[in-house]
């Protein structure tokens, strides 16, 4: 499993990204799924080495040739990076966090109920 002590860099959330999409692919794979420019074979192979020795990446050796796949879900990794995103600019505040974006987005009342019943449907043992 992967340590998630750090976020992942842009080029590889990027991959990353392709990989949960796909499940699983080649170096070829998730080159096809890169809008262009796209980077070149060798740059997205280094990626996935790395994220290989992160352990985010495994893979199936087939002679030469690797198919990779994710060793981590999509919402492991979301977990780990809003918490830090929460710690990093709101002190791990969710409510400092909804108050930002109820000002910046200028949210109505009825819209911040919206999504305090929506928060209240994911906690089912908590009354609403």
């Amino acid at each position: 499993m992967a340590n998630l002590e750090k976020e992942l860099t842009k080029a590889e959330e990027q991959v990353m990204q392709i990989l949960w999409k796909i499940k699983k692919g080649f170096v070829k794979d998730i080159l096809d799924h890169m809008s262009e420019p796209k980077p070149a074979y060798n740059t997205v192979s280094t990626i996935v080495r790395i994220l290989e020795a992160k352990g985010f990446v495994g893979h199936h050796a087939y002679g030469k040739t690797h198919e990779y796949f994710p060793l981590i879900t999509r919402p492991e990794y979301t977990k780990f990076y809003f918490r830090n995103f929460l710690s990093g600019y709101f002190g791990g505040s969710f409510a400092g966090l909804v108050s930002f974006f109820a000002k910046e987005e200028d949210l109505n009342i009825n819209e911040l109920e919206d999504l305090l019943n929506e928060l209240k449907k994911d906690k089912p043992d908590e009354p609403q």
